[in-house]
């Protein structure tokens, strides 16, 4: 089993920034795949980032809305996954969501991700 929160999330003006954090603990972290995901209101859950890990380094996707404004981190020696969120716009507004999986195929499906934390809401003024 694997438990995560998240924190980080608030209240920011559009242009601003937000770093979020994931902290896992009941798994060896580093052998984890780490996603983010969101879901703004009545929309769907959508892909945000992943970061997987191998003794070659991070390998890590986004999705095409965050590319150039998002990065996704990981510190293994303090299990957590970071995202931090630059020049946010107002349609960032939504809850993340930190997920893990110990294997993934197309790293963007909901369904390949075996745990969740509880979600951070993420609100952004225009």
């Amino acid at each position: 089993q694997v438990q995560l929160e998240e924190s980080g999330g608030g209240l920011v003006q559009a242009g601003g920034s937000l770093r979020l954090s994931c902290a896992a603990t009941g798994r060896t972290f580093s052998g984890l795949v780490m996603g983010w995901f969101r879901q703004a209101p009545g929309k769907e859950r959508e892909f945000v980032a992943a970061i997987t890990w191998s003794w070659t380094g991070a390998s890590i996707r986004y999705a095409d809305a965050v590319k150039g404004r998002f990065t996704i981190s990981r510190d293994n020696a303090k299990n957590t996954a970071y995202l931090q969120m630059n020049s946010l716009k107002a349609e960032d507004t939504a809850v993340y969501y930190c997920a893990a999986a110990a294997h993934v195929r197309t790293w963007i499906g909901q369904d390949e991700y075996n745990y969740w934390g509880q979600g951070t809401q993420v609100t952004v003024s225009s």
